[in-house]
């Protein structure tokens, strides 16, 4: 590496949360950036892909990681194994170990790492002391480690402020087990990338751990109400003795998209407080001063009600053929997501003119009888109904209304993103995009967003996805078929001109 080089990290875990983040912050801070992916497919869509190296490897398997650490200066270590089976401990320290003694062949300067907070010397639930442990294997080789504590991550996306979100939108009423009122000390997920980041420029992080959190402390009770506040939702929680973390985990599972095996060690961590012990991270960090609780879900909720949702959607575009099944439905960071795929034979220029005219006098293509009744029954409580049309049958451009969408991004021959205006119990956006596959041959994604707003949203896209499904079922497959055959006119039309 030149002297006038910027130093080289590598980060694992990018296809996480906060990894996927930092090598975003990073590479805005001019760091060269790679990334060691186990399966670098699932990077496909990510904004920052064309910017940084990717090396496949793997963990758990030593001789995949020499390869990935040459030339590295600083690298994070983002991975844990919750969720893969009741023996993931030993796998976390395997895979730690594994970690350390590939850097330290290479030479690298410091390994940063971000575990569990939560006082070693009390009975830690397995999952903390797990993170705890996985922090001493990584010192084995020597190498100086910085090792971040952190508790509950709040922002957009992370389990466990996924788990707030999702119990709190769907329950009123809710029966609470003993970890509820458990003390913790949440932070922000900017709060964690500045830590993260800054410590590469200060020496003395290095060979410390540095427990961190935001500026309140409060239970987990609290933060549900916090987050109904912030809603605009009456919530109220009644404590009772007998929810054992199993199960706590089969409600959690069954409430929410988290599945039970991830679920329990994420609950028989909440018995144990986890707050911040000592004044280190202030110390060492004068300069940030860590958010309040309700600041941070303000600015999540804020980000997805601006409709900023990119950052929510990347994980899902995935181009390549045969990636995704045609249909596909699931919750990711409190949308629901339903996405369906054609292939079409036309350039996607010709797609997109297509999916770009929809509305107005054209109508929807599907069923459009119910997409006017919808009309009349927005009309009768409030709603923009069904009435003002389109400006230009053509022409597209961002604000434009759309019957009762409204047009909020376009990106010419390839996508447009429309934002209901419909009263309904949460958000709405329906999205049209088209990626090439050959020339004459292009893919079709159409993809329904929908954020729910209380019980009341679920239950509402829930009762009406059967007549949603054959919509928007027969919707993109009519797309696909009319831009075929307007393209087939076009082609008879050249052939009959002299």
């Amino acid at each position: 590496m030149t002297t006038n080089q910027p130093p080289l990290i590598l980060v694992t875990g990018a296809t996480g949360y906060v990894g996927g983040r930092l090598v975003h912050h990073l590479l805005k801070m001019g760091y060269r950036v790679r990334v060691l992916a186990r399966d670098p497919q699932r990077l496909q869509g990510r904004p920052w892909t064309e910017q940084v190296d990717i090396v496949k490897g793997d963990v758990m398997q030593p001789d995949t990681l020499l390869q990935a650490m040459q030339d590295v200066d600083y690298t994070y270590y983002l991975v844990h194994s919750m969720g893969s089976g009741s023996n993931f401990h030993e796998r976390d320290l395997l895979a730690a170990k594994n970690f350390s003694q590939a850097a330290g062949k290479a030479n690298v300067k410091r390994l940063i790492y971000l575990g569990g907070l939560g006082n070693p010397q009390t009975d830690l639930s397995q999952h903390l002391r797990s993170r705890q442990e996985t922090g001493k294997a990584l010192c084995l080789s020597g190498i100086p480690v910085t090792e971040f504590r952190a508790g509950v991550i709040v922002g957009s996306g992370s389990l466990s402020f996924e788990m707030i979100r999702d119990l709190t939108e769907r329950i009123p009423i809710m029966i609470c087990p003993r970890w509820v009122f458990t003390r913790i000390q949440p932070i922000g997920i900017q709060d964690i990338l500045t830590y993260l980041v800054d410590c590469l420029q200060l020496p003395d992080t290095a060979g410390q751990i540095i427990e961190i959190g935001g500026k309140d402390i409060l239970t987990y009770g609290e933060m549900m109400l916090g987050y109904a506040q912030a809603r605009q939702l009456k919530r109220y929680l009644i404590a009772v003795p007998v929810l054992t973390p199993r199960l706590s985990s089969y409600w959690v599972h069954w409430m929410t998209p988290i599945p039970a095996s991830i679920a329990r060690p994420l609950i028989e961590g909440l018995k144990n407080e986890v707050i911040v012990r000592d004044d280190r991270a202030r110390i060492l960090f004068p300069h940030i001063h860590p958010s309040g609780y309700q600041d941070t879900v303000v600015q999540a909720l804020e980000t997805l009600n601006s409709g900023k949702v990119e950052t929510i959607w990347s994980d899902a575009l995935i181009s390549s053929q045969g990636d995704i099944p045609p249909v596909f439905l699931t919750q990711q960071q409190g949308m629901i997501i339903e996405r369906r795929e054609q292939s079409v034979n036309a350039p996607t220029e010709s797609v997109f003119r297509t999916f770009s005219g929809l509305g107005g006098e054209r109508g929807w293509l599907m069923l459009n009888f119910a997409w006017r009744l919808g009309g009349i029954f927005d009309r009768l409580v409030g709603g923009v109904g069904f009435r003002r049309g389109r400006r230009h049958p053509d022409d597209i451009r961002v604000g434009d209304a759309i019957d009762f969408w409204r047009v909020e991004t376009v990106q010419p021959g390839q996508l447009m993103r429309l934002r209901a205006e419909m009263k309904v119990p949460g958000r709405a956006w329906l999205q049209f995009e088209t990626l090439p596959i050959t020339e004459q041959q292009s893919r079709l994604i159409q993809t329904a967003y929908f954020a729910p707003k209380g019980l009341g949203g679920f239950l509402y896209w829930y009762l009406l996805y059967p007549i949603h499904a054959v919509i928007f079922a027969g919707m993109v497959k009519k797309i696909g078929r009319a831009t075929e055959d307007g393209l087939n006119q076009d082609k008879s039309f050249i052939k009959m001109t002299p």
